[in-house]
């Protein structure tokens, strides 16, 4: 008993003498330490920050440089912004004319995107349409302490080595991934704020900050239609996760719930009121003929009669290797959260659509993709960590041998590699490459021929030249239909969107010498001309007059067979 005494004595007064004795967090040796961990973290966040505006931009002035960046979107886009700076509707000659819409066409009438008006302070700044670009990467770059945060989130249970680790890891995935790196080369897109958006919507979640995700939401549902299905989807994601019956638990499913309603009503305004009171066409976009004509008729369809869903997806068999490379290339770690079910809007958009450019991963579209699937990633991948901690009881209880619990702690990590890698290819080899940087000798032309054209001149150009002259007068697109525009320019190097063959640019580079047209400049098979004359002149000249009817653009045989063509 007396031994028992004073150990209990003992245990008590070395018990009281740590609850006095200062935590070592709260030494000044342990305060120095947090501050010089939250000092480095920060350092990182913005390094990788940095790199991605750089990497992003980059890539975006490299394309403009060599002149792969054209009227068609990126030239479209800076007509649009530049209306929105001057307070009027964002419309776009490079557009509307070339597709036939109605005289009082916007952009919005085109994709529901509101959140460009947002980009109008910059023209006032720099008048050009590389203002884009540059917005572009900084609002990539904007994603990279979200995407930290969703990783500390994740992995707030580890010690802090790790959560550090997982955050820099995470950042740099993000900063470098291959999605990013092919929006940027395509140019400017509402992807732009789409990315930092869906980021914000996703980690306000986790931290249960409800007001800042019905923001974000909102802005979401306003910068593309069919976003607001993805907030749809995320709201009954966050509804399930917040289904316990605490305070913030209910309030969790209460935003979920008004999520899930408000998102798909937001799209479903846009798409049936909005666009066409803006000028579009309804149908416009519509791909799934093979489905039904309209909205109503797929969905009927695909309930009475899914297997057809499952068809549709699988065919041509391109479409399972672009649903393998997304999933794939993070080794399938987003399957394993709910987060993933908000790419399946986005996803079933491509698989089920008869247009082959969305089949490919060379465009823009897997960007709007990328939050989602590394966010799903960084959330399992902590999940695997917490499983795989000797200290917890999985690892206690567990039977599996040290090498299968080695490759689970490491499967996340891998991923973040493997994504790491794939940027070389997709962007990164190219950057220090000056071939890459190198203009062809029409781009050259194309450029010489459009300093001859005067400011204020209304033009009608090659697709490639396009962005170069739109900060400059009235610009639309040259096809096979005159316009009557003060100055044509046109190049025979190649085939430019949208003709077929070169064959039909000189064709229509002949007829307008015979109806009005005279030549001024032409080398490396770059012609300019100048109308000299009334046009048009003649009943033959072909018109498009009120009575067109808009239709998207078709897309070349084969095209999108392979996801690494586009």
């Amino acid at each position: 008993m007396p031994t028992t005494h004073h150990t209990a004595a003992w245990e008590s007064g070395r018990h009281a003498e740590l609850t006095a004795s200062p935590s070592p967090s709260r030494t000044p040796f342990g305060r120095r330490t947090e501050r010089f961990s939250e000092c480095l973290s920060a350092h990182r966040t913005r390094l990788w920050t940095a790199l991605c505006f750089t990497i992003s931009l980059a890539l975006g002035l490299q394309q403009w440089t060599a002149g792969s960046l054209g009227g068609f979107d990126l030239g479209i886009f800076d007509q649009a912004v530049r209306n929105y700076s001057g307070f009027r509707l964002p419309g776009s000659e490079l557009k509307s004319t070339h597709h036939g819409f109605p005289s009082d066409f916007s952009i919005l009438g085109d994709h529901f995107s509101p959140v460009l008006a947002l980009l109008a302070p910059l023209y006032w700044i720099w008048d050009d349409p590389r203002v884009l670009l540059i917005a572009e990467a900084a609002l990539f770059a904007a994603g990279v302490p979200v995407v930290r945060r969703i990783a500390e989130n994740c992995f707030r249970s580890a010690p802090s080595p790790v959560v550090a680790r997982a955050a820099h890891l995470a950042g740099a995935a993000y900063a470098l991934g291959w999605p990013l790196m092919t929006a940027s080369r395509r140019g400017f897109h509402e992807v732009a704020f789409a990315v930092p958006l869906l980021l914000l919507v996703l980690e306000r979640g986790m931290r249960r900050r409800y007001g800042a995700v019905l923001a974000y939401a909102g802005l979401l549902c306003c910068t593309k239609e069919d976003l607001g299905l993805v907030v749809g989807v995320y709201g009954a994601v966050l509804a399930y996760r917040s289904r316990r019956g605490c305070v913030k638990g209910r309030a969790g499913v209460a935003t979920g719930a008004a999520l899930f309603v408000l998102g798909p009503a937001a799209s479903l305004v846009s798409i049936k009121w909005l666009l066409p009171m803006m000028g579009g066409t309804p149908g416009f976009y519509w791909s799934y003929g093979q489905l039904g004509p309209d909205f109503g008729a797929a969905l009927l369809r695909g309930v009475t009669e899914p297997w057809i869903l499952f068809g549709v997806a699988t065919t041509p068999p391109v479409k399972i290797t672009l649903v393998m490379w997304l999933f794939g290339t993070l080794l399938f770690l987003p399957l394993g959260s709910a987060t993933a079910w908000c790419a399946l809007p986005l996803v079933a958009e491509r698989i089920l659509s008869e247009t082959s450019n969305h089949w490919t991963v060379l465009h823009h579209y897997d960007a709007f993709l990328w939050p989602i699937l590394l966010t799903a990633a960084v959330e399992v991948s902590g999940r695997l960590y917490r499983g795989s901690s000797p200290g917890t009881r999985a690892i206690r209880r567990s039977r599996r041998s040290r090498s299968a619990s080695w490759a689970v702690r490491w499967w996340g990590p891998g991923a973040g590699f493997l994504t790491l890698v794939i940027a070389v290819p997709f962007g990164l080899f190219a950057l220090p490459n000056p071939a890459y940087w190198t203009p062809d000798p029409h781009t050259r032309a194309l450029r010489e021929a459009a300093r001859m054209i005067p400011d204020g001149a209304s033009a009608e150009v090659d697709n490639v030249i396009a962005p170069h002259l739109t900060a400059r007068g009235p610009v639309v697109l040259a096809d096979t239909v005159p316009r009557g525009a003060d100055y044509v320019l046109l190049q025979f190097g190649v085939v430019s969107f949208p003709f077929a063959s070169v064959a039909q640019e000189q064709e229509y580079s002949g007829f307008l010498l015979k109806h009005g047209y005279r030549r001024v400049w032409e080398r490396d098979k770059v012609l300019l001309l100048r109308r000299e004359a009334e046009f048009p002149i003649t009943p033959e000249v072909p018109t498009a007059g009120p009575e067109s009817i808009p239709a998207p653009e078709g897309t070349a045989p084969g095209t999108g067979m392979s996801i690494f063509r586009g």
